[in-house]
């Protein structure tokens, strides 16, 4: 079997072709472009083409797929690439030893995703990163503000209603003078921040309108608690479910599981691995800590795990953080929605469920979106509008009293009934002054002279 190992590099790849039977190899200097590695492809003839994962190895995985070459790309944090005591490492050596290994069947794939995947999974990063621009030019004119004793207000109401206090101090750099340059340098911030903060609208947008047309982000998001920025990550680091044997191989992945130390007698658990993704992981033990307002199971495993004990509550939102991790990825898999009922089931293999969790999940409705929420509204409002229309036209129909006409001779007067017509305060103190006029009056008493 001809093995072609490329020892990947951002300019320059080592290609090391190895003949398993002979045993004989040769190397190739080549250059990192898709034209030059496009040329060796073809001319190659081998039957397994092995590299490192990296950042190119994406577009040169498919190229060679595309050519009708059988590719391996191995993950670089098995314990077959920790050769520490090497005493030369050359790029030539790597190259060889990577043809060696995937010879011997010592290296472990890793999954390489589509092209599609590849860019959705990086666009959701970059909006993480732009977040995190933003969050880093509100706290640099924060200081600005502290360090010239000048008070703006505080959390989000500085960048909305408050903005017009931070306007009044910005100033060209140009027209400041020499104890006002912070006022410069102020402007240029915001410019900055403005431009910035568009761009993220123009990228938060294009992530919805991805995630309206992928099934497999709306079907996470039917957690409650997992919000669109959850789901999108969670759906771009699981990519194929299928590739997940069960729920340890998606804890591990996402480095929340416990390392392991066993030696003879002693065999303890230490802190989590952290290996994998670490936005995922952060942004997961974000959904555990918001879910205790929405999901009432999360908020059971969370007291479960807590057991009402102050040094247990960020053990219990990791363990809940990946608890919602595998729960993803098995209505992923099954192609299910969250169902509290299943939910319900699950809790009780853990003990009996209290009853007033038990009424919750029963009795519990399916999560609404954004977008089927604003829909129920608008139905519930033409709904009100249709009624409102329909009473006003009843009572338009109907006939009244006083838009009836009546034909009066002159010769007839009206009589009025004082009973029906007045009302009963008036019909009251008529009485009492009628019953006053007939009742004598008492004589006053004379006022003595002294």
């Amino acid at each position: 079997m001809m093995i072609l190992a490329l020892d990947l590099g951002k300019f320059n790849t080592m290609c090391c072709i190895y003949n398993s039977k002979s045993r004989k190899h040769e190397f190739i200097n080549a250059k990192t472009e898709r034209t030059y590695l496009t040329t060796l492809l073809k001319k190659t003839k081998c039957d397994l083409v092995v590299m490192e994962a990296c950042g190119p190895s994406g577009w040169i995985n498919d190229l060679a797929i595309g050519l009708g070459h059988k590719t391996l790309v191995c993950s670089t944090n098995e314990d077959a690439w920790k050769w520490s005591n090497v005493k030369r490492k050359i790029d030539k050596d790597d190259a060889l030893k990577l043809a060696r290994m995937a010879n011997m069947g010592e290296l472990k794939a890793v999954h390489m995703p589509s092209e599609a995947h590849r860019e959705f999974r990086s666009l959701v990063k970059y909006r993480k990163t732009l977040d995190s621009r933003i969050c880093k030019m509100k706290c640099t004119i924060r200081a600005w503000f502290v360090n010239h004793g000048i008070t703006i207000d505080s959390g989000e109401k500085a960048w909305h209603s408050g903005r017009t206090l931070i306007n009044s101090f910005r100033k060209p750099i140009t027209d400041c003078a020499p104890n006002e340059l912070w006022k410069g340098e102020l402007d240029i911030e915001l410019t900055q921040l403005d431009a910035v903060t568009a761009q993220m609208d123009i990228i938060v947008k294009k992530l919805e309108a991805i995630g309206k047309t992928d099934s497999r982000i709306q079907r996470t998001r039917t957690i409650p608690g997992v919000g669109p920025r959850t789901a999108e990550i969670l759906v771009a680091c699981i990519d194929d479910p299928n590739r997940f044997a069960n729920g340890r191989q998606v804890s591990a992945y996402f480095g929340l599981i416990p390392r392991k130390y066993q030696s003879g007698e002693t065999d303890r658990n230490g802190r989590i691995t952290k290996r994998g993704n670490p936005l995922a992981r952060t942004i997961l033990v974000e959904c555990a800590w918001a879910s205790l307002r929405y999901n009432p199971w999360a908020k059971g495993v969370y007291d479960r795990i807590c057991g009402k004990q102050k040094t247990r509550k960020k053990k219990a939102a990791i363990a809940l953080g990946r608890k919602i991790a595998v729960l993803a990825w098995a209505m992923l898999r099954d192609g299910k929605d969250w169902d509290p009922k299943q939910m319900l089931s699950v809790t009780e293999s853990f003990g009996k469920a209290p009853q007033p969790l038990r009424e919750t999940l029963e009795n519990m409705k399916p999560k609404e979106n954004s977008d089927q929420r604003k829909s129920r509204l608008r139905k519930e409002a033409r709904e009100a509008k249709q009624t409102v229309a329909a009473v006003n036209s009843e009572s338009s129909n109907a006939p009244s009293a006083r838009s009836t006409p009546k034909t009066k001779s002159s010769k007839e007067t009206p009589v009025r009934n004082n009973a029906t017509k007045r009302s009963p305060v008036r019909a009251l103190s008529k009485r009492r002054t009628t019953e006053s006029e007939t009742k004598p009056r008492r004589a006053r008493k004379p006022v003595s002279a002294a």
